[in-house]
């Protein structure tokens, strides 16, 4: 029976408690579902049914339009921690992302060159352009007339946080702290972070440089040991019909002999952020061993710094860490070789211009004055190298 006490539903407070997460989970999964790996990395293509119930919900619970989430995205993948990037944590502080998120995505969303230039190919029906697009605030109204019908007073506190949880999960942490803290598995060109290996509470967003490193891949997932509960939902929905998966990350495999062929080069490329992210794993222990020597003559470097480096293309240095970089590269010819090997390595793939020829011909040559340095580590990874390839995923 109805009250106006306790609506149409009556439960324990940990009933109220598992239907609002509950809620806010479906959000969750709308938002990397249907907005992230669906509409602006065309990663898996939904069934109408499903893409449209992602688009009422969404509408209910968040009042966020298509094409405008979309197409910020999309800007934030095309300038990621570079001027114009709409919330990098790096151009506009962590604080200011963190907790006005939303303000940020608000203010990009009145910019109508980004949405021409990036909100292509999202829903432009009948129903987007009377109803979602223009009346955005009628569908979070009508959220809070359900929940309060169906739960009472309650019902009020529950469609906040409904209201609250995308603008500070999503906005906020993922682009803030995603983009500011964490663990890398892959050195990208911007400062993405995986948050947490166990991507549950933001559907799997927590694994965020898995994301940067292959962003048209369904499944953002890496590592065995990390788990990724939207690819869960996606995989049941490919079963049952309701999606297909259209792009995964490639797989690296292992040649059974080292080789440096056209094959070695497009591995190497294709997996250039992996390769990066290696190399300064591989190099870790011969660099403690440098500093240690290092300090013995009186130059005195953390090996944070120097893992920053090995990380860190020269020009993103501020000046001042680049002049003390050259000074230690001075006083050490193995951290010199090993910087200057990996500055080379990572021009490999930024030769747009050369041919397929010239690429394996400089891997080649890399790989041998690697193999010639008399660094143990470097030369090991020079093998391994070789051996790389591609296999579908």
């Amino acid at each position: 029976m109805y009250s106006v006490y306790s609506g149409l539903i009556h439960l324990p407070w940990w009933g109220y408690v598992a239907v609002t997460l509950i809620l806010t989970h479906i959000t969750i999964a709308g938002v990397t579902i249907f907005l992230h790996r669906h509409q602006a990395h065309r990663a898996l293509e939904l069934h109408p049914l499903v893409s449209h119930f992602f688009r009422l919900w969404l509408w209910l619970t968040t009042g966020m339009v298509t094409k405008c989430w979309t197409a910020i995205h999309r800007k934030h993948h095309a300038r990621s921690d570079l001027e114009g990037d709409p919330h990098s944590p790096q151009v506009a502080g962590i604080n200011k992302v963190l907790w006005q998120g939303a303000e940020l995505y608000k203010a990009e969303a009145k910019n109508a060159e980004t949405l021409e230039k990036y909100g292509h190919g999202t829903p432009d029906d009948w129903l987007e352009r009377n109803v979602y697009t223009p009346h955005s605030v009628l569908g979070i109204g009508t959220m809070l007339i359900i929940d309060v019908v169906l739960f009472g007073p309650i019902g009020i506190t529950m469609w906040a946080v409904q209201m609250l949880w995308i603008p500070f999960f999503a906005a906020g942490v993922i682009n803030g702290i995603g983009h500011y803290w964490g663990y890398r598995n892959f050195t990208t060109e911007d400062a993405s972070a995986n948050i947490v290996p166990w991507g549950i509470i933001i559907g799997g967003e927590e694994l965020h440089n898995n994301h940067h490193a292959y962003g048209s891949s369904a499944k953002l997932s890496s590592q065995w040991w990390e788990f990724d509960i939207g690819w869960l939902y996606i995989r049941i929905l490919e079963t049952l019909g309701l999606a297909q998966v259209k792009k995964l990350a490639p797989k690296i495999e292992l040649a059974p002999e080292p080789k440096c062929d056209q094959e070695t080069v497009h591995a190497v490329i294709t997996h250039r952020y992996h390769v990066l992210a290696r190399y300064g794993r591989s190099l870790k222990q011969t660099c403690a061993e440098e500093i240690a020597v290092l300090r013995t003559r009186a130059v005195h470097v953390d090996q944070a710094t120097v893992k920053r480096w090995l990380h860190t293309d020269e020009q993103k240095l501020p000046a001042p860490e680049r002049a003390r970089m050259q000074e230690v590269r001075r006083n050490s010819k193995v951290l010199d070789t090993i910087y200057s090997m990996r500055q080379e390595l990572a021009a490999l793939w930024q030769r747009s211009s050369a041919s397929r020829e010239q690429l394996v011909h400089q891997l080649e040559d890399w790989c041998r004055r690697a193999e010639a340095s008399g660094i143990a580590a470097l030369q090991e990874f020079s093998h391994r190298l070789r051996r790389y390839q591609t296999v579908p995923a």
